[in-house]
């Protein structure tokens, strides 16, 4: 592939995780430096990582992973999504000055915690296992080159997004965070459309 195809192909994969991040931003009254080098990492390392996993697993794989890849996805989606919503109709607990209290310290802490940015980095990098087993057939492809780009491009892109939600949904926090889970569960949606072709995007 040439530079300007690998560019496209990066921005394509990290679409869903910029839009992931956008709806992390949404949850969030404040962040931290430390909040956007976790999103950047976590999407960018695993939408690099997939690509060469499906590179090595060769094409007797591909029939199996493009199979059950967007169901995958979709379950994780669906699941967060669900949890999205439910956190944004809970009643804020008020503060003792009789103010709504921000996000409490675990709930904080897990909001980027291991267990959380675990399933949105699987979920939003499944699809790009099976693009690195299309592109184990093109024998002027560099899968090591092609990763970094789709690494680092989706890294940018997933703080970039963290950002824009945050700005938008410091002032509607409850209904910004219940439109978030909305949109992940589209997103999953949307990825088992285009996989049994229904929706081409």
């Amino acid at each position: 592939m040439t530079i300007l195809e690998i560019i496209f192909l990066s921005f394509s994969l990290a679409m869903d995780a910029f839009a992931v991040s956008i709806c992390m931003g949404l949850e969030r009254k404040s962040l931290k430096t430390s909040n956007y080098f976790k999103v950047a990492l976590w999407f960018g390392f695993f939408q690099g990582l997939m690509p060469m996993i499906g590179y090595f697993l060769g094409s007797s794989f591909k029939d199996y992973i493009e199979k059950y890849d967007h169901w995958i996805a979709f379950a994780l989606l669906l699941v967060v999504g669900l949890n999205m919503i439910r956190e944004g109709f809970e009643k804020e607990k008020p503060s003792d000055e009789g103010v709504a209290c921000d996000i409490a310290p675990d709930k904080a802490k897990a909001a980027f915690g291991f267990k959380k940015m675990f399933v949105l980095a699987v979920a939003t990098s499944i699809d790009a296992l099976a693009v690195g087993v299309s592109i184990a057939f093109s024998s002027d492809s560099n899968i090591f080159v092609d990763s970094a780009f789709i690494a680092v491009i989706t890294g940018i892109l997933s703080a970039v997004g963290l950002f824009v939600g945050k700005s938008f949904g410091s002032k509607y926090r409850k209904v910004s965070v219940i439109i978030g889970g909305i949109i992940l569960i589209l997103i999953g949606v949307k990825i088992v459309l285009q996989d049994i072709g229904i929706l081409n995007l």
